[in-house]
């Protein structure tokens, strides 16, 4: 007989159809600016979804960002439960299976566009959904999964919804990649965003330069002081910058987006502060700098090393460590631990190399990864 100790144990996860049908998602590019994309792959999703057994509703997309799905699992209890959160949204724009991330296997690496980030994770956690299902072992709560569409660039359309979801239950689980050493997450480092402007007069460059004022020049000067600006306690970069249309002009506006990132609440207060405080170096020039998303420093408390310590207890059963560490980049489970909600979050796939053309996953760990999340599924 089966005992939730030894349930993950003998779970029968199969890495290769597990790759089969993550190859599937992986291979419906679903860049987040592409509302349209993102739905087809929500669609696919929201499908399996309802053959596991779950309740799907579809929840239209806003701001002109594509739809989010919601899946609930039939459960005895009324009970707060565990929300599974998710994204399926990823950075690579539509060809980049044609244009240098096909699919492909090479030894115990897979390769894809968001196969690490975080298309292995999602499809890792409703495999496990589906072999307790299987095995007819009943989950500690019920089990809620959000997928949404906006992670990538902040969840600007969808924090409202997750943040009203995950008040709703007990424990918040995510299954964005473990880290590089086997850990999973519980802490997120604070994240602001900006979008500046620098706005110049424009000229014919070949006739009358010197009657033009550059905005691109001002704006290379303000991505390099912004760049300056990082000291051990928090960064700063630039990694969106477009300005100009036609060489022999001399360019009117230039647009640029920045990053800046915390461990503590506090830095990044200050990092905001300096930002907003940004002045042009030209009179002829003008800068606008305007804050746009922000994900709140996430800090673990007693509730949430208590929850990785069930992790533990269960990886060690099956046979590895998931030590825990805070970490930086950001993602949805920065507003749920916020929030006091206890959060695990890392506790998808291993991989490395995500938002890269050489993004892959070490396919061994869907199964044990797989078997991780269903025991905490069981037990949390």
């Amino acid at each position: 007989m089966q005992t939730p100790e030894s349930a993950p144990l003998d779970l029968p996860f199969d890495t290769e159809k597990m790759l089969a049908g993550l190859r599937h998602w992986v291979e419906c590019e679903s860049p987040t600016f592409d509302a349209a994309a993102v739905n087809r792959m929500m669609a696919i999703a929201a499908r399996e979804f309802a053959v596991a057994g779950a309740v799907v509703e579809t929840i239209p997309g806003r701001m002109g960002l594509g739809d989010c799905v919601r899946a609930r699992f039939p459960h005895p209890s009324n009970e707060p439960g565990i929300l599974v959160l998710a994204h399926l949204d990823t950075v690579h724009p539509i060809g980049t299976l044609a244009n240098g991330l096909a699919f492909r296997r090479e030894g115990q690496k897979a390769y894809g566009p968001g196969i690490q980030d975080m298309k292995g994770g999602t499809y890792l956690a409703l495999e496990a959904m589906r072999q307790l299902l299987r095995a007819g072992l009943p989950t500690s709560r019920p089990v809620t999964f959000l997928l949404t569409s906006d992670e990538e660039i902040g969840s600007p359309s969808t924090r409202d919804l997750i943040e009203a979801e995950a008040s709703r239950h007990a424990v918040v689980l995510v299954p964005e990649p473990g880290r590089p050493d086997g850990g999973v997450v519980t802490g997120r480092y604070a994240i602001a965003r900006f979008n500046l402007r620098t706005t110049g007069r424009p000229s014919h460059a070949g006739a009358r330069l010197g009657e033009g004022r550059s905005a691109i020049r001002e704006m290379c000067k303000q991505i390099i002081a912004i760049e300056d600006m990082t000291t051990e306690a928090c960064t700063f970069s630039v990694g969106v910058l477009h300005g100009g249309q036609w060489v022999n002009c001399v360019t009117t506006h230039t647009d640029a987006e920045a990053l800046s990132m915390a461990k503590r609440q506090e830095d990044l207060d200050a990092a905001v502060e300096k930002m907003l405080a940004l002045r042009s170096t030209s009179n002829d020039v003008s800068l606008e700098v305007r804050r746009g998303v922000t994900r709140p420093v996430w800090e673990p408390d007693a509730r949430v090393m208590a929850l990785h310590g069930q992790a533990s207890v269960m990886a060690a059963r099956l046979g590895f460590a998931v030590p825990a560490q805070s970490s930086g980049g950001g993602s949805d489970g920065n507003f749920t631990g916020a929030m006091g909600i206890p959060t695990l979050d890392g506790l998808g796939v291993m991989g490395a190399l995500a938002h890269t053309l050489e993004e892959h996953i070490f396919v061994d760990s869907l199964a044990y990864r797989g078997k991780l999340f269903a025991g905490l599924l069981q037990t949390v």
